[in-house]
């Protein structure tokens, strides 16, 4: 999953952007408007988290041209504007939640974490595909039972295609919601993390579930059994 934090206060966002990657997403930082909006318009993010006082172009401009050009990212406004028609008005322009500084890591979090449900159209916490289940609050992972560890990107990578599951989802579509926006897409980590994730999920198991569509991607679903194999 990969969101984008607008916010000109650098030493808060870079810290909101710390405690999020360490949540297994992938976070791009904006600290103006203009910035802002060329990251939005240019990339596909899960949850855009907006500060409303910004220099170049300010929130509520950004969201109203967001919801007007049919931009539909989730969208948190996370300011110090606290008045009620300060509220009324951010969710009334298209915000999808509002918290006001000061707040809680732990909330926001929450917040995000219940955007990107919604935004799937999954509301439960635990993912199922077959007998494997991601409970994306503890980031627990098990198949048949049996708890399968993970790295931090295997688990994002993983996570993604559940949230997709029975969809095809492309190569490009992976490094969108799994790396941030500078990092090097013509290189082989790709690649890597999907060997590894296939080592882990579907290698000791007789059904796989993770699949390469030639030319096209990879899904995650309901699996088969290779073939040779009983049954």
């Amino acid at each position: 999953m990969k969101v984008l934090i607008i916010d000109d206060y650098q030493p808060l966002a870079k810290s909101l952007a710390k405690g999020l990657r360490e949540e297994a997403l992938a976070v791009d930082l904006a600290f103006d408007g203009e910035e802002g909006n060329f990251l939005a318009e240019n990339n596909d993010y899960d949850v855009i988290i907006l500060d409303l006082l910004l220099p170049k172009i300010d929130g509520l401009s950004l969201l109203k041209k967001w919801r007007e050009k049919g931009l539909n990212t989730p969208v948190l406004i996370l300011t110090a504007l606290d008045a009620p028609e300060q509220v009324v008005q951010g969710l009334e322009v298209g915000a999808d939640d509002y918290l006001v500084k000061p707040f809680h890591f732990e909330e926001l979090l929450a917040r995000v974490r219940a955007l990107i449900r919604r935004k799937f159209n999954r509301q439960n916490p635990v993912l199922k595909v077959a007998d494997l289940e991601i409970d994306t609050r503890s980031k627990r992972v098990k198949r048949g039972g049996k708890d399968i560890i993970l790295t931090a990107k295997e688990y994002a990578l993983l996570e993604y295609l559940a949230r997709r599951a029975n969809e095809i989802v492309s190569r490009q579509e992976l490094w969108e919601h799994a790396y941030d926006w500078a990092a090097e897409i013509n290189s082989n980590v790709l690649d890597v993390h999907i060997y590894n994730l296939r080592q882990k999920i579907d290698r000791p198991f007789k059904v796989k579930l993770l699949k390469t569509i030639k030319g096209l991607g990879l899904i995650l679903s309901e699996g088969r059994k290779e073939k040779g194999e009983p049954g």
